[in-house]
C-alpha cells in the first residue's frame, strides 16, 4: 500500500472502532475506498478495559475495510481521546546560537522539544504541543517566526496530556493487530479538520464531539488552538438514564432515543405513547414520549452546561476572545433531535450541526457523510496531508543534493591546479558543505511528525 497517495484512519471509539481507507482525486477532494466497521466491546469512556475485545475490534474493523477497499492495510491513523486527556498553557523559550542566522524549523524544534522534556504529573506524558503566539526579541503576536532574525525565541503552548498506561495500551491493541501507527492525534483535532472552515477557525469556533462514552471540545481562535476538554460522558449516559427511567433494556432503551428522542420535551404532547414489547412473553411496556424527552433533556442540559463551562474557563467574555462562529455540533450524539436548539437555549450562541461532507467527492456514499464519521474522515485527511508534506520534503531534498552536486562541480572546475603535497582546501570545504546541507534537511520534520516519532519510540517501551 502506497502511503503517499492513501492513507487509513482508525477511530478507537467507546461505541464502535472505524477504519476508513481515503485518497485524494484529481478535484484534492477526498475519495473514501472502502471502511469497517465493528463494535466497540473493550473501550469504556475513551480507554482500554479490554486488551483482547478491542484488538478484536480493531481486526473486524480492519479487515471489512481491506474488503471493501482491496487494499492492504498495515499502517493507520489513529485517533486519542477518553477521560484521561487534559489539557494546560505554558509559555518558554530558547535563546539561539546564532542570531545573524533567519529563524528556521530547525529552532522551532528546538523550543518544542524543551517544551516536550517538563516535567509531567506522575503516569503523564505529552501528548501534543502546539505552539500559538510567538515572540521574537520580545516582539509580541508572531504567527510566523520563520525567515526572522532574532536570538530569544519565545512562544505560547497548548499542551495536551494523557496518561502513559492509557497510551501504551491503544498502541498494544494496534501492535498486536500487526498494524504501525503511521501517526496519532487527538480525536477533536481530526473531527476540527473534517467539519470546521478555516474562515470559522478565524472567527473563533467551538467544536463539540459528542460521541459515546466522551464528548471532546476544541475552542479555535485566530485560526489557532486555543483550548481542549474531555468531559466524561455522551451518548452512552442518554441511554443508560433511559433504561433506567424507563425500566427496559439497553438495545430497546438505544433503538427509543434513536427512532423517537427528542432533546425538547415541550415537542411531545402527553398522549404520544410508543409500545414496547416485553421479555418473554411478558405485557408490553407503554412509554410516554414526552416523559422520554424529560429523560433525554436533563442529561442533554448537564452535558451542554459542561461544555459552556469549558468555553468560559477559556475566557469566552473578553472582547478578544469572542467566538464568532458560535459552536459546531458533531459526533453521533448531534443526530438528536433539538439539540442544536437545546444548545443554542443554554449557551446564547449560534450552532449548526458539522458535517464532512464538504472534504468528500461528490460521488461518496451518504452514510459517510454523517456526523458520526467526522473523527474517521479527519484522520484520513490528516494521514493523507502527513504523506503530502514528506513527499514534498523528499522532492526539497532532492533538489538541494542536485543544486549541492552542481556547485561542487563548478567550484571543482574554477579551482586553481593543486601542487603535489598541498591540500585541496575547496574540494574538502564544498564536500562537507554538501554532507551538512543533507543532514540537515533530513533533520527537518514537522513537528507533527516529530511527536509521532517520539510517540512510536515510547510505545514501543515495554511491548
Amino acid at each position: 500500500m502506497s502511503t503517499e497517495q492513501i492513507a487509513v484512519g482508525l477511530d478507537i471509539g467507546t461505541t464502535k472502532i472505524v477504519a476508513m481507507v481515503g485518497r485524494k482525486n484529481e478535484y484534492g477532494k477526498l475519495e473514501i475506498l472502502g471502511m469497517g466497521k465493528a463494535k466497540s466491546l473493550g473501550v469504556h469512556r475513551g480507554v482500554v478495559t479490554n486488551i483482547t475485545q478491542t484488538i478484536e475490534s480493531i481486526q473486524l474493523a480492519v479487515q471489512e475495510a481491506e474488503i471493501a477497499s482491496e487494499q492492504d492495510i498495515n499502517s493507520v491513523v489513529v485517533g486519542i481521546a477518553g477521560q484521561h486527556i487534559r489539557s494546560a498553557q505554558h509559555s518558554d523559550y530558547y535563546v539561539r546560537e546564532h542570531p545573524d542566522e533567519v529563524i528556521d524549523d530547525k529552532d522551532i524544534g528546538a523550543l518544542i522539544d524543551i517544551v516536550h522534556n517538563l516535567v509531567m504529573m506522575p503516569g503523564e506524558e505529552i501528548i501534543h504541543v502546539l505552539p500559538q503566539e510567538f515572540k521574537v526579541d520580545g516582539q509580541a503576536e508572531i504567527h510566523e517566526p520563520r525567515g526572522m532574525y532574532g536570538r530569544r525565541l519565545e512562544a505560547n503552548f497548548h499542551l495536551v496530556v494523557g496518561q502513559i498506561s492509557s497510551i501504551k495500551n491503544i498502541g498494544r491493541c494496534i501492535k498486536s493487530s500487526d498494524l504501525q501507527v503511521d501517526a496519532i492525534t487527538l480525536e477533536p483535532l481530526a473531527s476540527s479538520d473534517a467539519v470546521l472552515s478555516q474562515e470559522e477557525k478565524e472567527a473563533g469556533v467551538v467544536l463539540v464531539d459528542i460521541g459515546g462514552g466522551t464528548t471532546d471540545v476544541a475552542i479555535f481562535k485566530d485560526g489557532i488552538i486555543r483550548h481542549t476538554a474531555v468531559i466524561p460522558f455522551g451518548g452512552n449516559v442518554i441511554t443508560e438514564d433511559i433504561k433506567e427511567g424507563c425500566s427496559i433494556i439497553e438495545k430497546q432503551a438505544e433503538l427509543l432515543k434513536i427512532k423517537f428522542g427528542s432533546a425538547w420535551p415541550g415537542e411531545n404532547k402527553e398522549n404520544e405513547i410508543v409500545s414496547i414489547p416485553g421479555l418473554r412473553g411478558r405485557e408490553p411496556k407503554e412509554i410516554s414520549l414526552k416523559n422520554l424527552s424529560r429523560i433525554i433533556h436533563a442529561r442533554v442540559v448537564e452535558i451542554i452546561e459542561q461544555v459552556y463551562l469549558e468555553i468560559k474557563n477559556y475566557g469566552h467574555d473578553e472582547n478578544k476572545k469572542k467566538l464568532i462562529a458560535g459552536i459546531v455540533l458533531t459526533g453521533g450524539g448531534s443526530h438528536l433531535k433539538h439539540i442544536k436548539q437545546l444548545t443554542e437555549y443554554v449557551t446564547g450562541m449560534d450552532s449548526r450541526i458539522g458535517y464532512p461532507s464538504e472534504h468528500l467527492a461528490n460521488d461518496s456514499n451518504e452514510e459517510l457523510s454523517s456526523p458520526i464519521f467526522a473523527t474517521a474522515v479527519g484522520l484520513v485527511l490528516q494521514g493523507l496531508a502527513k504523506g503530502d508534506e514528506a513527499q514534498r520534503r523528499e522532492q526539497e531534498l532532492k533538489g538541494s543534493e542536485t543544486a549541492q552536486m552542481l556547485s561542487a562541480e563548478q567550484k571543482t572546475e574554477a579551482s586553481p591546479t593543486v601542487e603535489a603535497g598541498d591540500q585541496p582546501q575547496g574540494e574538502v570545504k564544498t564536500e562537507i558543505e554538501s554532507e551538512t546541507s543533507t543532514e540537515e534537511n533530513k533533520k527537518r520534520k514537522s513537528v507533527f511528525e516529530n511527536f509521532t516519532e517520539k510517540l512510536r519510540n515510547f510505545l514501543n517501551d515495554d511491548i
